[in-house]
């Protein structure tokens, strides 16, 4: 593991501080259900903030660093080389989304995304009036693109975890030129994935897949800053780059000097604290394997391939109905709730014929467990969970 990692927790402190896995919590309750971590920023990165004095109006004359260090990393990573000049800076991927959505559909549109899905995706194409076309992770249908104007793919994958293949993303691919279907990439997840994977830039499919695909993600997920607020998203689409360069220059804001300087050290400095982490994530993930395995129901669960996410399907257990409700009112841990990763989702008998898959029809019978933690906050989870089946 590297030296510049630090897996131990500091419950106390995370309770005491501004964030909102721990701060929500009532006294006593475990918190694992937000996907923020519990561990130390990376010492790369505090030192780069430290050095900070100055909180005027920023000022880049070399250019707006987080671009570059993104198709830096992108190509030395992932084996992809972004288009020059594409690159524009967010505070976060919801605004990539709320931003595309209103720029790349129409109110009614429909939006393909795979279900069970991060709530707040769901959530923004809901309010924005378009409509959901759910998409099984398991099996890609291209007729399921027909009539669609935008697929959101999120890879790695929120809840599942899975770690989409070539064949897969080729074969949306395939279907998003068939169908002429812009797609928005979220791969904010793409350095957490285990050994046996390997992360795939969309983009990097074909030259018509780069040239439709709006490319997002951030630092703050890998490297736990998401309160510094910066992300990036490379936009493929020549219609998309045209309509933002029409809006006011200020609509969208601006990420502060702070985020901005964290999201560079993150991607040009902190690669040995990624590695430690991805070390006790990958051992935190094989402890919950070994729980599962021992559960007195068959939950199907299959570890996750990427993220810090475990998708456990509760049906056969004690829990009732909402099994994440019941495990905090009786076991004193939160976890994420089911039914949230597919509010807004039609229902199988409304969605045109399109099979939802087990982990979207059943979604309220599971849990989602955050694991990036200490072993030994984890064990405690895991064990608060066990003294519930009694």
């Amino acid at each position: 593991m590297s030296a510049a990692f630090d897996a131990r927790v500091d419950i106390g402190r995370l309770r005491s501080g501004h964030g909102v896995k721990w701060g929500a919590l009532p006294p006593g309750t475990l918190g694992a259900w937000v996907a923020d971590m519990d561990f130390p920023v990376a010492p790369a990165i505090l030192a780069r903030l430290r050095e900070v004095s100055d909180f005027g109006y920023p000022h880049w004359p070399g250019g707006d660093s987080v671009a570059a260090a993104f198709e830096e990393r992108m190509a030395s990573r992932f084996g992809w080389t972004p288009a020059p000049g594409r690159t524009k800076i967010f505070t976060d991927l919801i605004q990539v989304l709320q931003v595309m959505i209103e720029t790349a559909t129409a109110p009614g549109d429909g939006i393909a995304v795979h279900v069970p899905n991060y709530p707040p995706f769901l959530a923004s194409i809901h309010r924005a009036g378009r409509r959901i076309v759910p998409l099984d992770p398991d099996s890609f249908d291209p007729d399921a693109l027909r009539g669609c104007a935008m697929l959101v793919l999120v890879n790695p994958h929120n809840p599942t975890g899975r770690v989409f293949r070539r064949a897969e993303l080729s074969a949306m691919a395939e279907a998003a030129e068939e169908h002429d279907v812009t797609v928005l990439s979220d791969e904010i997840h793409a350095d957490l994935v285990y050994p046996g994977h390997r992360h795939l830039p969309f983009a990097a499919i074909s030259s018509d897949a780069a040239a439709r695909t709006v490319t997002t993600t951030s630092a703050t997920k890998s490297f736990n800053i998401a309160g510094l607020r910066c992300a990036v998203a490379h936009i493929g689409p020549a219609r998309i780059r045209a309509a933002l360069e029409r809006m006011p220059l200020d609509w969208f804001g601006q990420p502060s000097t702070l985020g901005r300087l964290a999201t560079v050290a993150a991607w040009r400095e902190a690669d040995d604290w990624l590695d430690g982490l991805l070390t006790t994530l990958d051992a935190n993930r094989a402890q919950i394997s070994r729980w599962v395995a021992k559960l007195p129901w068959d939950s199907g669960y299959r570890a996750p391939e990427g993220t810090y996410l475990a998708w456990l399907n509760c049906a056969g257990g004690p829990f009732g109905p909402d099994p994440a409700t019941h495990l905090e009112k009786v076991a004193g841990v939160r976890l994420g709730r089911g039914a949230d990763f597919v509010e807004h989702v039609p229902r199988p008998e409304s969605a045109a014929g399109i099979r939802l898959g087990p982990g979207a029809e059943h979604a309220a019978s599971h849990v989602r467990i955050n694991f990036a933690t200490s072993p030994e906050v984890l064990t405690e989870v895991l064990s608060r969970i066990s003294g519930a089946l009694t």
